[in-house]
């Protein structure tokens, strides 16, 4: 097997990786959001009613964000190995400390979330009278829908600006990143559902990479017993010719 081979095949399957862990990442974050969403009230003043009913699905929320997490981190990694030497530096910088400001803050908001879980488990009564829970839900909505949120928004900006100099996806799909991107950061509503447009535009992304990469990988040829002949028949026959001159 040839360098070049090797080499055209690392590049095949980077991309590939990417999209595999960008999927993943939108897939685990979405069912997350969409669990504790539909479990959990949007009012961030509400009594704490919640806690009473099945917590099944608020658990399974929790413990899927971590998995989200690696996903994201494996994403990132992915991304920037498949930029390697055409990133710039500035971009760069913004991409990764807005990403893992994102990440930070979404394991915060969870572990407060869980926090408040275990804490009524363990004394319904003291927690439901006490100003521990309405400060620890206000915590955990303000860290989620307004500074996660604005980091998602900047991770989508400078994600979209290196595409658009790398070539990695199409024009539109950087453009159309741009918007939901201000989208995110001019936002006041704190929606719990404008969450999602992140793993959303993301999942966009990541399927397009992987059809993408399908496509390019189906069109290259790998040689065969008979194009290796042919190569060492032709080497043959330039150093015979050599010889003779």
């Amino acid at each position: 097997m040839t360098p070049e081979l090797d080499l055209r095949r690392s590049r095949l399957t980077t991309p590939r990786a990417a999209a595999i862990a960008g999927i993943l990442f939108s897939v685990l974050l979405i069912t997350s959001l969409v669990l504790i969403r539909l479990s959990i009230p949007a009012d961030p003043h509400d009594a704490g009613t919640w806690l009473a009913g099945n917590m099944r699905p608020v658990d399974l929320a929790l413990n899927l964000l971590p998995f989200a997490g690696i996903a994201f981190l494996w994403f990132m990694g992915v991304v920037r190995d498949r930029l390697g030497e055409h990133e710039d530096r500035f971009f760069a910088t913004v991409f990764l400390g807005s990403g893992l400001l994102f990440l930070a803050m979404l394991f915060a908001s969870a572990a407060m979330a869980g926090g408040i879980v275990i804490a009524y488990g363990n004394s319904p009564t003291v927690m439901a009278d006490s100003g521990a829970y309405a400060f620890a839900r206000a915590v955990t909505f303000v860290v989620l829908n307004t500074y996660a949120i604005k980091m998602a928004g900047v991770f989508m900006i400078s994600t979209c600006t290196l595409f658009l100099r790398t070539k990695v996806t199409p024009r539109w799909m950087a453009l159309l990143g741009y918007m939901l991107a201000l989208l995110l950061l001019v936002s006041i509503s704190r929606s719990s559902w404008m969450f999602l447009v992140f793993p959303l535009w993301i999942l966009l992304i990541s399927i397009y990479i992987l059809i993408e990469n399908y496509r390019r990988g189906a069109g290259v040829a790998m040689p065969g017993p008979d194009a290796a002949a042919s190569g060492s028949d032709t080497a043959a026959t330039a150093s015979a010719k050599q010889e003779n001159a």
